[in-house]
This record gives C-alpha cells, sequence and structure tokens, in this order.
C-alpha cells in the first residue's frame, strides 16, 4: 500500500467511525495532516483521491466537506467503468442483470404507486411511437427500466441496474439495426411487465423480467460473442 493509500484509509477511518459525519466540514489540511501524523502533501493527495471518488467535496471559498455518501453519489461512476470493460465481459453483465432486475422487478410490482405506474406507462407509449427507430427505441427502453427500478425505492440497486445497463444499451441499438424482429418482440416484452406490474402482481412481474433479460443475452450469445461488435 503506499503512503497516499494510508492516507486515504485514514480519512476513511473517520468516516466509518462517525467522526466525520455526512456533510461535516473537514479540518484545516494543515490541522488534519498534523492530526493524522501525515505530511500535507500526502493529505492533499488524499483528499484529491476522495474527491474523484464522490467522499469529499470541495465548495469553493468554504472548505472540504463530507458528501451525502448516499448510494447514488458513491456508485455513480460504475457506469463509467463498465464502459470500459472489455469482450466477453458484456455478457457477464448481461448475466448480473439477469440475477437482479427480475427480482428488482418483482419489487417494484409490490411498491409501485400510480404516479410511478403512469411514468412506467409514458415510457412504453414512447416505445410504441418509436419502433420504427432503433436508436430512439432503445432510448425510451433504458428510460421504461429506469421507471420500474425506481418504483423499487431502493437507491443501491436502482444504481447498480443503471450502472451496468450503458454497455448493454449500445448492444440492444445495434441488435435492433439487424434484426428485423427485434421492435415487436421488445414491445411485447415490455408490454407483459407493465401489465404484471399494473396488476401488482410480483411474480408474474419477476418472470417477464427475466424472460426479457434471458432473450437478451440469449442473443447476445448467439451473434456477438467473439464478434467485432463486442469493441463498440
Amino acid at each position: 500500500m503506499s503512503l497516499t493509500d494510508k492516507a486515504i484509509a485514514r480519512i476513511r477511518e473517520l468516516i466509518l467511525s462517525g467522526e466525520l459525519a455526512p456533510g461535516t466540514k473537514l479540518p484545516s489540511e494543515q490541522q488534519l495532516a498534523a492530526d493524522l501524523g501525515l505530511s500535507r502533501n500526502l493529505m492533499r493527495e488524499a483528499v484529491k483521491a476522495l474527491v474523484v471518488s464522490r467522499v469529499l467535496e470541495i465548495r469553493r471559498g468554504d472548505g472540504t466537506y463530507v458528501t451525502s455518501l448516499e448510494p447514488g453519489l458513491l456508485l455513480e461512476g460504475l457506469g463509467a467503468a463498465v464502459e470500459l470493460l472489455q469482450g466477453d465481459t458484456l455478457l457477464e453483465l448481461t448475466e448480473v442483470r439477469r440475477l437482479f432486475e427480475p427480482v428488482a422487478t418483482a419489487v417494484a410490482a409490490r411498491r409501485i404507486s400510480t404516479t410511478e405506474l403512469l411514468e412506467v406507462e409514458r415510457h412504453l407509449d414512447a416505445m410504441r411511437a418509436s419502433k420504427d427507430d432503433p436508436e430512439q427505441l432503445n432510448v425510451h427502453d433504458a428510460a421504461f427500466h429506469r421507471a420500474v427500478l425506481a418504483a423499487t425505492g431502493n437507491q443501491t440497486l436502482t444504481t447498480l441496474l443503471e450502472g451496468i445497463s450503458g454497455r448493454t444499451l449500445r448492444s440492444r441499438i445495434w441488435r435492433g439495426l439487424v434484426d428485423d424482429d427485434v421492435a415487436e418482440r421488445t414491445l411485447r416484452e415490455h408490454e407483459t411487465i407493465f401489465e404484471a406490474l399494473l396488476a401488482r402482481d410480483a411474480p408474474l412481474a419477476q418472470a417477464a423480467a427475466l424472460l426479457h433479460v434471458t432473450t437478451t443475452e440469449r442473443w447476445l450469445r448467439e451473434h456477438l460473442l467473439g464478434s467485432t461488435a463486442l469493441e463498440m
């Protein structure tokens, strides 16, 4: 472990212990370095790293603060990391989605409000209207799933699943360009998910989402494994 990593660990320990709670202003750089027995240069590098990872934030003219530490903030960089994954890891991401998204959809079916149902339906209508435009269809497809995930009320689960969907979204766009039947099939699958949500039927919602994700995964295995499409 480098000296900078050790400095980062010391600050994280203060946060984990509760000594530096979310929203708390850090002592001055000089004071914090002295308190932790670190040089100011090391402290400065540690703070920079923790700002990048959204643990700390610098408010100009005010000082450095611990962020809210909410999942949506700390995990939002996941998507950027996922975008850098190569080759067969696209299929691994789809497997992860298959493990989590059907369960999340079942949770949404139990918790979804009327307002949230209307939001999901709005995106479904937009998908119907753009079924002949693969790129727009997939934009609304992603929005449909975000609305379903939001209905779970679980920010951690929502952020994780959104983080792994960016890469698969581009593959679904490519899929739409080469598979003439994908639009109709995608719409049918989403309509089944919506109907299950509307009925507040959690087992049916889970089954419908599982079918939808499995269909995508199977298609990827058949058409993209080892192809240049994975190099998008």
